[in-house]
């Protein structure tokens, strides 16, 4: 794969002997700051509307037709 232009110029700051930037990112960058929740009950169900899953006695909504 290319170099970014980039990372190019920080290499070369490093051989030179000066500093690299990504020396001085704060360790704050690589962490995930979103709040993570539960799903509501309302997400829940919104996330299996549309899925015809089994349910525990065995009726998943679907049926057989002979005529």
């Amino acid at each position: 794969m290319a170099k970014s232009k980039a990372k190019k110029l920080r290499e070369k700051l490093t051989r030179e002997g000066r500093m690299n930037p990504a020396e001085k990112r704060s360790p704050f960058v690589f962490t995930d700051m979103r709040s993570r929740t539960t799903k509501t009950k309302k997400d829940h169900l919104y996330q299996f509307k549309h899925k015809n899953h089994q349910s525990r006695d065995g009726n998943d909504g679907s049926f057989y037709f002979v005529s």
